[in-house]
């Protein structure tokens, strides 16, 4: 497996052993494409992105993993409410991972983490899908 595999599995892991407001079960995907009569319940993909590497000295580099994290729902109530709850949600895994180092891959530190978007309005108007992308930036040197 690659770093960011490695990396993108121990998330998956790290989020398996947090109880959420709302029950999901994190899966690593290289795919996250689902029909919307699977996303009745409710899906957390976590995607490796990308990786960057830098040179820090002649003799060691600074690797930047990118982690991509789908949340997504059908929804059933107003787009307003689902934004809401589901919106909550996404902040605490955006928190969780930034307060808690993971414990499968210790040598991978947080950076950074961003939420873009918070949700894709298409989705909600067009398929009824509440869609969020967290993107968690981890660093590793060697």
């Amino acid at each position: 497996m690659s770093i960011a595999s490695n990396v993108a599995q121990a998330v998956v892991s790290a989020l398996k052993t947090q109880k959420f407001s709302m029950p999901f079960e994190p899966v690593l995907s290289v795919l996250p494409s689902y029909e919307p009569a699977e996303l009745a319940t409710l899906r957390v993909s976590v995607v490796p992105r990308a990786i960057e590497i830098e040179r820090v000295t002649r003799n060691s580099s600074r690797y930047t993993i990118t982690i991509d994290i789908g949340i997504q729902k059908r929804i059933d109530n107003s787009p307003e409410e689902t934004v809401a709850s589901l919106g909550e949600l996404t902040d605490e895994i955006n928190f969780f991972l930034k307060d808690n180092p993971l414990e499968e891959f210790p040598a991978a530190q947080w950076n950074s983490i961003s939420n873009e978007p918070l949700y894709v309005p298409e989705h909600l108007s067009q398929k009824r899908i509440f869609t969020s992308v967290l993107t968690v930036k981890y660093i590793l040197f060697d």
